[in-house]
């Protein structure tokens, strides 16, 4: 055996000991680090060929390694900002350069911009609402924008789309005057009730909405603004219907059937409304409203900020209306585990871990978002405690094995003498 080589072991061997240390102690360090994934120091053997019967001592080589795919627990909070992911996934962060990163850690909070930064100064981003309903780019970062909340700025929605369920009576007959359509002034109808919508400044507008029997399981229904009613009648309206269909149920089981199954209009000053009349029925009793909802609302600030467990971001306006902001999509790769680890808590993709994949929470393996709570580092104290102790005796053996090659190899120098 080769002095030289044992030597070379021997340093080898503390020098693999040192790199499992320095991971213990960066697993100590960020055992309180939200989102922090514990690393450590897995071993391979170095073999030397042999020669002519002599053993040529190798050594080991060190790989460190972090447990990004084992979940820490979560700890709950009173902050809606704050989020956690339960299940595989990462949030797709950025740095003030635009840079994207993938993290874990959602200590989020709002800086002076309305922007949610986490504790290392990093951007969540999401998809915005702005233009519709956010589908994500499954093999890229493009399309996702800073999340960015002000309290400041009042916002007005239009009204667009609408909601009208309940129960049209069975046993009616046809008015014997012209239906609300003609405007005329002599119209006559079966049902009536009235419906708020915004217009695009948010002004409250007051719709009525009249139903009329027009035969065996046929109606109409009409839509009028009533600002422009006839002072104490109603009819005419100036400018006639804003729109009108006709409906037709099935007589033996009073469900709508067929098309038109909606009134499509526009709001004065306002967007088109699609009013959604699927869900009315025509039943042996008297005319009922079950549900009526209209989206928009009139101006307001945001008062507070929800996030749904499908990360859709909601803002909370004074009149209670809340629309949707953003959407916040999950990153995940192949294997986790060999994701390169950057400064700040954040990862990038390495040629071992895979390309980036992009969805929403709930789909596919994708876990979902916990707001109000943080996820807690993996890391185990009495574990590394533990690693810190065997790494310490194991250096301390390599030492050893060290001081005895440098002991015998003044015994061959001094054969001369």
């Amino acid at each position: 055996m080769s002095l030289y080589g044992m030597m070379r072991t021997g340093v080898s061997g503390m020098n693999a000991q040192a790199n499992r240390l320095s991971a213990v102690a960066d697993n100590i360090a960020n055992s309180d680090t939200t989102g922090y994934k514990r690393s450590s120091a897995e071993f391979s053997t170095l073999i030397m060929p042999g020669t002519g019967g002599a053993y040529n001592s190798g050594g080991v080589t060190t790989t460190i390694r972090s447990a990004v795919s084992t979940q820490g627990v979560m700890t709950y909070t009173t902050s809606v900002s704050d989020l956690a992911v339960n299940g595989d996934g990462f949030f797709v962060v950025q740095d003030a350069g635009g840079t994207p990163y993938l993290t874990r850690a959602g200590s989020f909070v709002p800086d002076a911009q309305g922007r949610l930064v986490n504790a290392a100064g990093y951007q969540l981003m999401a998809y915005s609402y702005a233009n519709g309903d956010p589908a994500a780019t499954a093999n890229g970062f493009e399309g996702l924008v800073p999340v960015q909340i002000s309290d400041q700025q009042m916002t007005a929605t239009p009204s667009t789309e609408g909601l009208f369920s309940g129960n049209l009576p069975a046993g009616a007959t046809p008015p014997s005057g012209p239906p609300p359509s003609s405007n005329s002034a002599t119209a006559e109808y079966t049902s009536k009730t009235s419906l708020v919508a915004y217009d695009n400044l948010g002004n409250k507008k007051l719709l009525d909405v009249y139903f009329t029997n027009t035969g065996a399981g046929t109606w109409e229904v009409s839509v009028f603004d009533q600002s422009k009613a006839t002072a104490g009648t109603s009819f005419p309206y100036t400018g006639g219907a804003l729109g009108s269909a006709n409906l037709t149920f099935d007589t033996t089981t009073g469900k709508l059937t067929g098309t038109p199954d909606s009134v499509s209009f526009t709001v004065p000053g306002g967007s088109t409304l699609d009013l959604d009349l699927s869900q009315l029925t025509q039943l042996g009793t008297g005319f009922t409203v079950a549900d009526a909802k209209v989206n928009g609302n009139a101006p307001s600030s945001i008062q507070k900020v929800q996030i749904g467990q499908d990360g859709v971001i909601y803002a909370q306006f004074e009149d209670g209306s809340t629309k949707a902001l953003y959407k916040i999509p999950l990153a995940d790769v192949q294997s986790p585990d060999n994701l390169t680890a950057m400064p700040g808590n954040v990862y990038v993709q390495s040629t071992d871990s895979g390309a980036v994949h992009i969805g929403f929470a709930n789909e596919g393996k994708l876990g979902s978002i916990v707001s109000g709570a943080l996820e807690n580092s993996n890391v185990d104290i009495a574990e590394e405690l533990t690693n810190m102790i065997a790494a310490q005796r194991s250096y301390t053996a390599n030492s050893k094995v060290f001081q005895t090659g440098s002991d015998l190899m003044d015994v061959l120098v001094n054969l001369k003498r």
